[in-house]
């Protein structure tokens, strides 16, 4: 059993009680005729506050809790989930769970995690910080964000907001092979977004920033003073001819493309052959000097955790070396469908950082891409999981001499993530951490730009 005895009066329960409700939970199932069981409960809360032209927008502060129950008959599974705390809603939860289960085909993958594979150890990885924060204090911290932003120029018309937030949370997994662990975590963010005009025309950008400890977090000032500056950057923004030539991802569009790397090597997409990456493991997929590490146990990380979402161990790893696959995304179940091991990711990725060990300067990036498009935002969901093909709207700005000249919209990039993810010939040193990809800004060697 994971330690954790201390109550933090943030939360509506004491640790120990989640643990009761849980045991309570295996102890139930087993007596209605369940064969196995996992559970999970959890408690939380957070608070948002959004000011919007200097003026409080709203005020949202929510408690959260729930539960969920897989019970397992044989290799028939079955599945339930309450709010409700209470022993009558926990028996009642348990009960609908296993009359699904008695009623639900059997399937010769389904399963608790193999038990020599869940966690042992529970080391703390500082994964909670809870933000004293009075509404007061958050709506001066917002309304100075947004005047950050108001004070950049004075093109800046308009706002969407600027919003503080803080989540925090608590929970506990357990299983009927004698797992039981859980830890609390936080999450706090700053974001700011503000709309710029010129003549007849408008244009709006934002920045945001996250983190575990609200002492990471950018500078409110920081934050609104970057979305104020982006906005502004984008006026005039013109359109282009079609074209082919190199395209620089900015660091917080970037992870998206790890992101669609990362879901072609995941379970789901594998075992349903429904991957543009089926069978890739010691296949080269990126570009020869690209690395990516993952990393669970990283202090303060926004994705680390101790075990995963089946109570697995987590352990560091190499996914791409030297461009070439080592290894799955998989769960339990995707790793039977697969006939292999669970690589401790069901929930999802731990960490990932992406590397190729010489990371350029931002300015350097443009000067190696010489003539071509920088993309600051995505627009549209044209990606195709089985085929790789992509075809995302963008914007962002044309480059020329290694300079940018001038903002540019409505456009369309359109390529393939084989292709893409192959042609990645330079990485940057700004990396924004926001979530489970951590990269700088990456410029791929080409790709069809369609303009107006």
């Amino acid at each position: 059993m994971n330690d954790i005895a201390t109550h933090s009066p943030r939360f509506s329960y004491p640790i120990e009680i989640l643990q009761q409700i849980a045991s309570d939970i295996l102890n139930c199932a087993k007596k209605g005729g369940a064969s196995s069981c996992e559970t999970d409960v959890s408690d939380g809360f957070g608070q948002n506050v959004t000011v919007r032209k200097g003026e409080v927008e709203t005020i949202e502060y929510n408690r959260d809790k729930g539960l969920s129950v897989t019970v397992y008959i044989g290799q028939k599974r079955g599945h339930a989930s309450t709010s409700d705390f209470s022993s009558q809603a926990v028996g009642d939860t348990v009960a609908a769970a296993l009359s699904i289960a008695k009623y639900t085909a059997e399937d010769d993958c389904a399963g608790l995690a193999d038990t020599a594979l869940l966690a042992r150890e529970f080391p703390d990885l500082d994964l909670y910080y809870p933000w004293d924060l009075p509404v007061e204090q958050a709506i001066q911290l917002a309304q100075t964000c947004e005047a950050s932003a108001f004070e950049v120029d004075k093109r800046i018309v308009n706002s969407e907001g600027a919003s503080i937030s803080l989540s925090e949370s608590q929970f506990i997994y357990a299983n009927s092979s004698g797992f039981m662990g859980g830890y609390p975590t936080s999450r706090h963010s700053i974001s700011c977004a503000v709309i710029a005009g010129q003549n007849d025309t408008m244009q709006r950008d934002y920045w945001y920033s996250v983190a575990r400890d609200a002492d990471d977090l950018e500078l409110v000032e920081c934050v609104g003073k970057r979305a104020g500056m982006r906005s502004v950057a984008r006026l005039g923004a013109k359109k282009i001819a079609t074209c082919e030539v190199p395209v620089l991802f900015e660091a917080p569009v970037a992870s998206g493309l790890i992101g669609h790397f990362v879901s072609a090597i995941s379970g789901g997409s594998l075992y349903r052959k429904s991957s543009f990456l089926l069978d890739s493991i010691g296949r080269k997929v990126f570009a020869p000097d690209v690395q990516i590490h993952e990393f669970p146990h990283l202090k303060k990380g926004l994705a680390s955790g101790i075990f995963d979402d089946e109570g697995v161990a987590t352990h560091e790893r190499k996914v791409i070396e030297d461009g070439v696959v080592q290894g799955y995304f998989l769960g339990s179940y995707s790793a039977r469908k697969l006939g292999v091991r669970t690589s401790g990711n069901a929930g999802g990725n731990h960490n990932l950082i992406i590397n190729n060990g010489a990371p350029l300067e931002f300015s350097a990036l443009l000067k190696k891409m010489d003539k071509g498009l920088l993309v600051t935002e995505l627009l549209g969901h044209g990606v195709n999981s089985v085929t790789g093909d992509y075809s995302r709207g963008a914007v962002g700005y044309w480059v020329e001499g290694g300079e940018v000249r001038y903002p540019v919209e409505e456009i369309t990039i359109a390529g393939n993530l084989n292709d893409m993810l192959l042609g990645i010939s330079a990485m940057g040193s700004d990396m924004v951490v926001r979530g489970s990809k951590q990269c700088g800004s990456l410029l791929i060697k080409q790709m069809t730009v369609a303009g107006g």
